[in-house]
Formats: C-alpha cells, structure tokens, sequence
C-alpha cells in the first residue's frame, strides 16, 4: 500500500515559516502521510541571482524541519551534477513505490504560474497532483492562464496570507536587521554563525 507523500519542492534560500505553513496545512487538508522537503540543488530558474549554496540551503530546511513527525528532507536534487528539475524528482519517487495518484507536488502560487517554463512540464500531470497556495477568499489571479492539463490536476490549498518572503529574509539579514520569528530559531543561528547573506 502506497504512503500518500507530498514533495514539498523549493529553493528554499532560506527555509521559513510561511514554508512550513504550507507543508502543514496541505498535509493535514489533503490527508497526506508524510512531507518530504526536496531542497534545489542547481536551480535553473535562478541562474539571474546568486544563489546560496546547496549544502547550506539543504542543512537550514534539515534544522527547520527536525523533530517534525512525518516530515524529512530529502538529498535527491542537491546531489544530482546536473540542473535540477522536477519531473526527474517525481520518477525518483515513483521508481521508490510512491504511486502517481499518492504523489503530491507542492510548491508555491509563483513557481505555479511560472509553470510552462519547467522542462517537461506537460508530464507533471500524469506523474502527480500539483498543490499550492491561496489566500481565503481571494480570487487567485493567473490560474486561468496555465495549460489546461495543468488547471485540472492543480488543487488550491487556502492558507492565512503571511507575508514572509525568502527574498525579504535575505535582504533583512544583508542589512543587519532581526530575521527573529521569520525563521524556526535554529535556521536564523545558521544564518548568523554562518554570515550568510552578507
């Protein structure tokens, strides 16, 4: 019998709450088993920002999700040579025993619209069912706009809007300023120990 899995997939430069919310509010609305945290290793949608590394983001999202029952985090992109991409993510996962009807591909509204970009993006129906994000009772705007084979296999997850962003940590931490209750405790003393984003 296959363990309902979402993969929750992302830069994650740095992991942060609003992350966290998501993973957890999908699990528990979409009774899923577990949540495994699938961190980029060389992500080519990035390549315009320097990006920090691999080994740095994968030890944040390992010290943000440590001690959460039913999560882990998983190695399978930072450790391929090659760019990451997501439908090679989700066949690693098939070929583990997780059936593509038990497979949940998680991520954010932005990376979901940006979606037609993804290699082999027209097979990520079939290989998973792709979740993210809404606000309560907002229209999401741009849905409309996805390939249909997307918007069919998409489910919206409402979440409370937090307005937390990756971008807006880095800049916080540059100039010097707290990341306090933004970040789980020991990924803002990673952050400090390591003088990351300086």
């Amino acid at each position: 019998m296959s363990i309902k899995t979402g993969i929750m997939g992302g830069t994650f430069d740095p992991i942060h709450y609003g992350h966290l919310l998501l993973a957890e509010e999908c699990r528990s609305r979409l009774n899923i088993d577990r949540i495994v945290f699938v961190p980029t290793g060389s992500p080519p949608h990035k390549r315009n920002r320097r990006v920090t590394s691999a080994e740095d983001r994968y030890a944040m999202t390992l010290l943000a999700t440590a001690g959460v029952l039913n999560y882990s985090v998983s190695r399978t992109e930072v450790d391929r040579r090659q760019p990451s991409h997501t439908v090679d993510t989700l066949r690693e996962f098939i070929a583990g025993g997780v059936a593509p009807e038990d497979l949940f591909f998680i991520t954010g509204l932005d990376a979901i619209l940006d979606i037609a970009t993804w290699v082999d993006y027209k097979l990520l129906p079939k290989l998973c069912t792709l979740v993210t994000a809404c606000r309560p009772g907002y229209p999401v705007e741009g849905i409309e706009a996805l390939p249909q084979e997307v918007r069919e296999n998409l489910k919206l997850v409402e979440i409370p809007q937090f307005a937390i962003s990756s971008t807006e940590i880095r800049e916080r931490a540059r100039g010097g300023r707290s990341i306090r209750f933004l970040v789980p405790h020991l990924v803002e003393i990673y952050i400090e120990s390591n003088g990351l984003y300086k």
